[in-house]
């Protein structure tokens, strides 16, 4: 009997973890989430400037096709919603020209659309960056479609 409560006993002893054990692993742990975690960020900035880039590529290829058939491109007034549905006054309007309804930014900001442009022929398309404002420099900068 003896020696059974013994063998039970070293089991007990041997099957938890100690508190010092957990300190050291969560440490590490810890260590891991502060040196990862902005390289982390930075790659989902540069990520949400590249999908702004695709998202303004996409309109300026839908707003070609809009040409093509109006003979001219959406009014400032009209924006980007005239891809999707027709204007009163356009004739020879066949689209919808976007897929899906327009999208915002990827920081859930509205593109600002304005025709005719101050850089071109083309309309301006501008994502206002993360901050939402006009300017800003790093992921607050605007991207733009006419760079």
């Amino acid at each position: 009997m003896n020696n059974r409560r013994r063998i039970r006993r070293n089991r007990r002893g041997q099957a938890g973890v100690t508190l010092i054990e957990m300190l050291v692993v969560v440490t590490i742990i810890g260590l891991f989430v502060a040196l990862v975690a902005p390289a982390m960020f930075k790659k989902a900035d540069s990520a949400r400037v590249t999908a702004a880039r695709s998202q303004m590529e996409n309109f300026m290829t839908a707003l070609g096709s809009y040409k093509l058939d109006t003979g001219m491109f959406p009014t400032t007034e009209q924006g980007l919603v005239a891809l999707r549905v027709k204007p009163q006054d356009v004739n020879q309007w066949a689209g919808p020209y976007m897929p899906k309804d327009i999208p915002k930014d990827p920081w859930g900001h509205d593109y600002v659309y304005k025709f005719p442009g101050d850089h071109g022929d083309e309309p301006d398309i501008i994502c206002l960056g993360a901050d939402g404002q006009p300017g800003g420099e790093g992921v607050n900068a605007d991207i733009v479609s006419w760079k």
